[in-house]
């Protein structure tokens, strides 16, 4: 049967409290939300969330085994690229894999993963990796500034070692008009909020349950966990009371504690219940967005084999205060930002280099010696090892999943930055290589030589004249 493999989650690591926001502009409309949302980094993006979820369930996996890689989002970086080919560059998945990209609605994260499942049903693939992310970019003042936050949830799905097995499905369909964006437009619109709590979330959400569990016999009493995606708290809990489920049923949306993430805002919380769930747990999950997708799984006894993973815990607790709406502004681009006249020089995109040295650039994939197994990077014809000096005897060595140390560094206030000062420097990894690269997510205050590091994938430039978001790896403090 087909089912998950495993999974990973990726939750920004800046949190923007509620307070200061309201203490900054004056929020309209409803009850505000208390607590706090996820923030992405200014060099973070739907793919790069996707692709750190994705290295977090593929820990301890065959990579060249996946043969699939699909992608949902509704802020997806390109409208003409795809977006999931950048995500199987950054795995450095084989050229053979099947992708495609899932948008427009925030339920494609669920049928991204339906279809992922009925392609490995039908045996067109074995197995499949499905990432879903969002990273909205809202009106200055609005609600859904004040209710979005960001992240990402990905799943390997396979008919082998699962997890929890896909035991049914129903899905609806509605020209529901709640959200929207036209072509070109970077901000989105929104209807009447009662209106889509009323006709939307608190109708959909009982249809799609109602299908399911007369589809195939079942009651609410019969899972361990129920799934619902619902941006208001309000209507999520009256939700819950409606279908008669007891508060240990209920998974957390994270409203409070992440925020409204759009199409991976069901599937982080499906990561969530799958981090406690035991054998022979049913689960239910619904999804919302012009309609609905609900599906319920069955927990196998190969949930304990699932360690190490960062998922929704450890990203939760992986966190530090952002301290200020300004700076989230200037990390979405809301306002201008002086960064210095460097920061006005073009930077000049070759597309021809991003093609021929995709590999490096975007896999992070250098060599290692077949003579006296030395790594170096970037690759090179000649062993960087002075004791050997092979020339063109070598294999591809990947440093991504690579820890490392932190050799040297500095950090630099006259480089242009929205996040000043840039840093920078040079990192030993584990089993051998060093490499020069950019560092985020940390506190230039807080670095130190040897400190242990890990990569991530990360925005490096955008070149906006020639419509390119330019990509790679950067390291990041591992924070125990």
């Amino acid at each position: 049967m087909v089912g998950i493999k495993s999974y990973g989650a990726h939750i920004p690591r800046f949190r923007l409290d509620r307070n200061i926001m309201q203490m900054s502009l004056l929020f309209l409309g409803f009850a505000p939300l208390r607590g706090e949302k996820a923030v992405a980094n200014w060099d973070e993006d739907s793919i790069t969330m996707s692709v750190a979820a994705a290295q977090d369930c593929l820990k301890g996996e065959n990579y060249g085994k996946v043969d699939g890689l699909y992608f949902a989002s509704t802020s997806q970086t390109y409208a003409l690229r795809q977006n999931a080919g950048i995500i199987a560059a950054a795995l450095d998945l084989n050229t053979d894999t099947r992708t495609a990209d899932f948008t427009d609605s925030t339920k494609s994260g669920t049928s991204a993963l339906m279809a992922a499942a009925d392609a490995i049903a039908a045996g067109s693939l074995n197995s499949c990796l499905v990432c879903a992310a969002d990273m909205r970019v809202s009106k200055v003042g609005g609600n859904a500034d004040y209710t979005y936050g960001d992240g990402a949830a990905s799943f390997l799905l396979s008919k082998d070692d699962t997890i929890a097995n896909i035991e049914g499905s129903y899905s609806t369909t509605h020209d529901f008009v709640d959200r929207r964006r036209l072509e070109g437009e970077r901000l989105e619109h929104m209807w009447e909020e009662r209106f889509i709590r009323d006709a939307g979330y608190l109708k959909f959400i009982p249809e799609a349950l109602a299908g399911l569990t007369k589809k195939y016999n079942l009651n609410t009493k019969d899972f361990s966990k129920v799934i619902y995606a619902c941006a208001f708290g309000g209507a999520h809990a009256a939700l819950g009371r409606t279908f008669g489920l007891t508060p240990e049923q209920i998974q957390d949306p994270m409203l409070t504690t992440v925020g409204d993430t759009g199409v991976a805002q069901t599937l982080l919380m499906l990561v969530a219940a799958l981090e406690d769930a035991k054998a022979g747990d049913k689960i239910l999950v619904i999804s919302f967005g012009q309609g609905c997708d609900a599906f319920y799984l069955t927990v196998t006894d190969k949930i304990s084999k699932i360690k190490d993973k960062k998922a929704v815990k450890k990203n939760m607790a992986n966190k530090v205060a952002l301290g200020s709406y300004e700076k989230y502004l200037a990390f979405r681009k809301q306002m201008p930002c002086e960064i210095g006249i460097r920061g006005e020089e073009a930077l000049f995109t070759s597309f021809s280099v991003v093609s021929r040295d995709n590999r490096e650039i975007y896999g992070m994939v250098g060599f290692k010696c077949k003579k006296c197994g030395t790594p170096s990077y970037p690759p090179q014809r000649i062993c960087c090892n002075p004791d050997c000096g092979a020339v063109d005897q070598y294999d591809s060595y990947r440093f991504a999943d690579k820890r490392a140390v932190l050799f040297t560094y500095t950090s630099d206030f006259l480089a242009p930055s929205i996040d000043p000062p840039a840093s920078y420097g040079f990192i030993d990894f584990d089993g051998g290589g060093r490499a020069g690269v950019d560092l985020t997510d940390c506190d230039s205050n807080a670095l130190s030589v040897g400190m242990p590091v890990e990569l991530t994938f990360r925005i490096k430039y955008a070149d906006e004249k020639r419509a390119a978001i330019n990509y790679g790896w950067k390291a990041m403090p591992i924070v125990a």
